[in-house]
């Protein structure tokens, strides 16, 4: 099987060994601005020569264990689990070809509100929160939950957590709206059946780079006592911050650091986010679908249905693309819902 790299990896071992280059100059690092943007691009360039080198030797070894198997050799398990790691190689590139906005590289910041409906609900936005939690281990990201206020009997009245990852917003925000429920309630001893909704927000985390102006007068700084874990002094003095911006109406809040001040911190760097991507929303509200998570968090505005009873099923009212195996996506599996949702945008704005 002749095989030849669909990168240009002369080309970027060059561009590599430039950025190398530079980032060896001692006076590298006094320009913060062009030093970041000088180690995304070796970031880029690296993940590239990766990929391009999996790429290539995982077609090797599939055109070696063919030569085997036409030599009467015993390979189609090898073969097997060979061709299903190069699938996931060549979806996962497919994914991120469909990923050139600004801010698709940037890390996110996750935002999951329980719609009407008290504990179901609440258990709900639970359940969501697990689900992002085990997609984001899956694709080894780092998760950091700032602010869970836990609900009355049982999941969670609000969560904001980040997500620290190549391309993690851009593949998010596949996840922006209204997420439906269907099943037969834990909660009602009757057992009979219920919907339940939940809201997702996701924005981009924005670095030093990117100048968002917040004046003090427009913002109210609130402290309280945290009610998550974190031992005694976290839950004994107000270390816990809420910011709420006027201008905007966002508000965002944390309480997972020990001291006030990393908190309040914390909050501020959430704030810029949020208000950068209220200002790219506006921008480009006619062209884009984040309006979907403006929408009440009831019947009609879900953008994915998960149906527990009296089928099962998941389905992306987008997209209408759905699997059966609704167990599987509850357990993070979302990549294919991701794939479709960015094809189905790449395709709109041809």
């Amino acid at each position: 099987m002749n095989f030849r790299s669909i990168f240009d990896s002369p080309r970027l071992k060059v561009e590599l060994e430039k950025v190398e280059k530079q980032a060896a100059d001692p006076n590298f690092w006094n320009d913060s601005e062009n030093s970041q943007k000088t180690m995304r691009e070796r970031k880029r360039l690296e993940d590239a020569l990766a990929t391009d080198s999996e790429l290539t030797r995982r077609v090797e070894d599939i055109s070696a264990y063919f030569e085997l198997a036409s030599e009467g050799e015993q390979v189609d398990e090898e073969i097997t689990r060979e061709m299903g790691g190069l699938r996931e190689v060549v979806e996962k590139l497919e994914t991120e070809t469909l990923l050139s906005g600004e801010l698709d590289r940037s890390n996110a910041i996750m935002t999951i509100h329980p719609g009407a409906g008290g504990t179901e609900s609440q258990d709900w936005a639970e359940m969501l929160l697990r689900m992002f939690l085990r997609w984001c281990e899956r694709k080894g990201f780092d998760t950091v939950i700032n602010d869970l206020q836990p609900g009355d009997e049982a999941g969670i009245k609000s969560v904001t957590f980040s997500i620290t990852g190549e391309f993690a917003y851009g593949l998010l925000t596949s996840e922006i709206g209204v997420h439906r429920l269907v099943r037969i309630s834990p909660f009602d001893q009757q057992a009979r059946r219920h919907t339940s909704f939940a809201s997702v927000y996701v924005s981009p985390e924005i670095d030093d780079s990117i100048e968002v102006i917040i004046k003090p007068e427009d913002t109210r700084i609130d402290t309280y006592r945290s009610g998550g874990k974190g031992g005694q002094h976290v839950n004994t003095t107000d270390s816990a911050v809420r910011i709420t911006h006027f201008p905007t109406g966002i508000v965002v809040a944390c309480q997972n650091e020990r001291s006030q001040h990393k908190n309040r911190e914390r909050a501020f760097k959430m704030l810029r986010s949020r208000i950068y991507e209220y200002e790219l929303e506006k921008k480009r509200e006619a062209s884009r679908k984040v309006e979907d998570s403006k929408l009440d968090i009831d019947f009609g505005s879900q953008i994915r249905s998960y149906v527990l009873q009296p089928y099962r099923m998941a389905k992306d009212h987008r997209t209408k693309f759905e699997v059966g195996d609704v167990d599987r996506v509850l357990d993070g599996d979302l990549d294919p819902f991701i794939r479709a949702y960015l094809q189905m945008r790449r395709a709109e704005q041809r």
